[in-house]
């Protein structure tokens, strides 16, 4: 039954958190890292790894096919052992400098004109840390999360995410959308990542192969008139990361709304598919994209 299955899974966890909080951020970090290897196939089928990676960066050798797959493990265990690590992030209480932000300057432009932006990115190194470094930075932020499955845990990841991550987290789904027009309304910008599969929306060319994929930063891009600004993400060593923020971009109007979402959808698309191919060890390939 479900239940105790979510039970088990939360009291790991806890289990788990409490001794990554024990022997501290860099030892955590590493410890997960074995974890993910370790535990990480276990649960995901490598059949839907394979055929992502060969629909994402065609034919390679198997060497390199295993080197991705295993450091994807790695880093996905690293960002679980982080977790418990985010306030020492939020209030840059790490003991080192964990992360370096190149494209502050585009930053400081968005608070100066009090722009209201949608952020956008993908699932890579520690993806989280991305919307509370611009939370730190100043920028009125909303941020766009998916709620877990495990009713258990959930409660506990919106809290840490709520306290440590961005205040502001708009759960997705339909009374999502409404609270995020509202935010928008309000001069909040939106961060959100938009690399995963969607329930609704059109299937886009994503590496050449239709894919159902969100359309919000499209339709807020559209209707309020925002910019759009990419951001990527790298794990260098460990808890050190190196966040880019991408030059903004506005999006160019036909007066057709329905083709206009389209083509900004696949620019969106293409963007992504560059950073990932950038660097491929450090996005997560496990997610059945192209179902």
């Amino acid at each position: 039954m479900k239940i105790f299955k979510y039970f088990f899974e939360f009291i790991s966890i806890i289990s788990l958190f409490c001794i990554f909080k024990i022997i501290g951020l860099r030892n955590a970090s590493n410890a997960g890292s074995i974890l993910g290897k370790f535990i990480g196939p276990l649960f995901r089928s490598k059949k839907i790894i394979k055929e992502n990676i060969k629909t994402g960066l065609g034919e390679i050798d198997e060497q390199k096919e295993s080197e991705i797959i295993n450091e994807m493990w790695s880093n996905i265990g690293r960002t679980f052992a982080e977790y418990v690590f985010l306030k020492d992030f939020k209030f840059n209480k790490t003991n080192f400098e964990h992360m370096k932000i190149n494209g502050t300057n585009y930053l400081e432009e968005i608070k100066k004109n009090n722009e209201t932006v949608i952020f956008y990115s993908a699932h890579f190194a520690n993806f989280e840390l991305m919307a509370m470094e611009l939370d730190k930075s100043g920028i009125k932020c909303a941020a766009i999360y998916r709620p877990l499955n495990n009713f258990f845990l959930n409660p506990l990841m919106e809290y840490l995410r709520m306290k440590y991550i961005c205040p502001n987290q708009i759960p997705k789904g339909r009374m999502g959308m409404r609270e995020i027009i509202d935010k928008v309304k309000n001069g909040y910008s939106i961060a959100l990542m938009v690399d995963q599969r969607v329930g609704e929306g059109p299937r886009t060319l994503f590496f050449n192969k239709p894919a159902h994929t969100t359309t919000i930063p499209a339709q807020l891009a559209l209707k309020y008139d925002c910019k759009l600004v990419p951001i990527s993400l790298e794990r260098k060593e460990g808890p050190n990361f190196e966040m880019t923020i991408h030059e903004p971009y506005k999006i160019e109007k036909t007066g057709n709304d329905e083709e206009d979402t389209k083509n900004i959808t696949i620019k969106i698309n293409q963007v992504i598919e560059k950073m990932i191919l950038k660097n491929p060890k450090q996005w997560i390939w496990s997610h059945n994209r192209w179902k």
